[in-house]
């Protein structure tokens, strides 16, 4: 539902240097979905095999700008690192788009740590979301909706029949106004400003108007998406109605209503989209909440805050959710029996349930209760070979427990299921380094600034670690030879195409 991304700059505590590729990419995804202005579309029609967007754009290179884009993201925006909340929003990303219109079924979600409502599709296959996204919306119905209408962009193919819509636009013009957009919704002042001023002089009239068109549709086929999902397909017309009370009498709504303004004919359509399918009562999502209580903790201005916040519900509805979020909140206040006995409770309620194992045990690490941390979850992982969420809290644990090796062996095992994961990566190479593996250390950079787009940084990452290896180790000599050579070649070839 929005394309700009709005949040502060920030990059992990392994510190690059990195602009080179911005104003080539960091906007471009945004043309497709909403600023490129067409007229009325027939609705709820995929755009044919061998269509003028098909001509100019074709999948294999949406997917490369996508890639690229996605590098941009991870380069100049804080993202959340929080495995279980990359679980869950992964989850519910799939099990939209299997329900969706889309051809192939290969998304990369990225969260996004911004308070902010916003989401955006980009191509390739990305979906962003801030996890502001989770305050907002009440269940996740409502959560769901903006997602499905994501997925329609991509489905739908915005991206490059935006292009072909405006193929006589001035393309640099386009990419300079959204860049400095972007760097606005970051929080980039001046510069952004500057860029969008200059930006405008050459492309002062259609670039910035939002295609109503395919916003429309989009809206459409999300909520058709929605439906074959099985959930509350008045859920988009409830979540524009939220989004549209909370910011009715705001001067600065966010970014994301300025680009996609909900209106009365919009909350209408919706409304009249989802009368077409029979009324039912839906069920809320337990472990939505749960997901939403966790962006409430994180976003908390103090822990005392969130302690009260969530002792003040518990008073109006003693619910798990409300427990749940209080169990968090007082492990962030350092309250950690209490936490415990908290979460305790739901976990003995439903102890196979991964993600109030996952809790349970992150609970458990916090009070250092190592040993009884590790013990739940090597219990679960035996029914969930290589779970993300609980391998990657297990290697916390035994990282913990001073048991570094054993802690790098499931982090390596994790990098392979997940190679596009930087999280993992950096995790990686931090223990790594505690294990005393510097040869790890800097193989697991290197992939960590490839994913950030840094290749020189990568590539001095991968000779350091060249330089450690012993001559007989042939294997890995050849491997770390065989990685540099691929590497330079990558960015000699991003170079040509930027």
């Amino acid at each position: 539902m929005g394309d700009l991304i709005k949040s502060t700059c920030m990059i992990r505590p392994m510190h690059f240097v990195y602009r080179n590729y911005l104003a080539n990419w960091a906007c471009v995804v945004a043309l497709g979905c909403s600023f490129f202005t067409s007229g009325e579309e027939n609705t709820n029609k995929l755009p044919e095999l061998g269509d003028a967007s098909s001509a100019l754009v074709s999948p294999e290179a949406e997917k490369a700008i996508g890639e690229q884009f996605l590098k941009q993201i991870r380069a100049q925006l804080p993202t959340i690192d929080d495995p279980i909340l990359k679980y869950y929003t992964n989850l519910n990303l799939y099990r939209l788009a299997t329900h969706s219109d889309l051809k192939e079924v290969v998304l990369h979600p990225v969260l996004i740590d911004s308070d902010q409502i916003n989401a955006f599709a980009a191509p390739g296959g990305i979906i962003g979301i801030n996890l502001g996204l989770y305050l907002a919306a009440q269940d996740v119905h409502e959560y769901s909706s903006v997602i499905a209408h994501e997925i329609a962009h991509l489905s739908q193919r915005h991206f490059a029949r935006g292009l072909e819509a405006q193929r006589a636009q001035s393309i640099p013009a386009l990419l300079g106004m959204l860049t400095g957009a972007l760097i606005v919704a970051a929080g980039g002042g001046e510069a952004g400003l500057a860029a969008v001023t200059a930006a405008q002089a050459l492309a002062q009239g259609q670039a910035l108007r939002y295609s109503r068109g395919r916003e429309k549709e989009a809206d459409r086929v999300g909520l058709s998406t929605l439906a074959r999902t099985n959930m509350d397909p008045y859920g988009m017309s409830r979540m524009f109605e939220r989004m549209q009370r909370a910011y009715r009498f705001t001067e600065r709504p966010p970014e994301f209503l300025l680009t996609h303004p909900i209106t009365e004919s919009r909350i209408a359509d919706a409304l009249n989209q989802a009368a077409k399918y029979p009324r039912q009562e839906y069920a809320n999502s337990l472990e939505y909440l749960y997901m939403r209580a966790r962006a409430v903790v994180h976003y908390a201005k103090t822990a005392q805050q969130a302690i009260r916040d969530a002792r003040t519900r518990i008073e109006k509805a003693d619910s798990s959710d409300n427990r749940y979020l209080l169990a968090l909140a007082l492990s962030r206040g350092e309250k950690h029996e209490q936490a415990v006995n908290q979460m305790r409770l739901l976990y003995e309620n439903n102890d196979n349930s991964i993600l109030l194992t996952f809790s349970y045990a992150e609970i458990l690490i916090s009070a250092n209760r190592l040993e009884e941390a590790n013990q739940i979850l090597e219990k679960s992982l035996r029914l969930n070979p290589s779970n993300a969420p609980l391998s990657m809290l297990l290697a916390q644990s035994l990282q913990q427990e001073g048991d570094f090796s054993e802690a790098q062996k499931i982090l390596w095992e994790q990098a392979r299921l997940q190679p596009i994961d930087t999280d993992i990566w950096y995790q990686l190479a931090e223990i790594s380094g505690l294990a005393g593996d510097i040869v790890d250390v800097h193989r697991a950079r290197a992939e960590y600034f490839v994913l950030h787009g840094a290749y020189q940084n990568a590539v001095q990452h991968l000779q350091y670690a060249r330089s450690l290896v012993d001559e007989n180790n042939n294997y890995l000599v050849q491997k770390l030879d065989q990685r540099i050579v691929d590497l330079r070649a990558e960015e000699e070839a991003n170079r040509r195409a930027g």
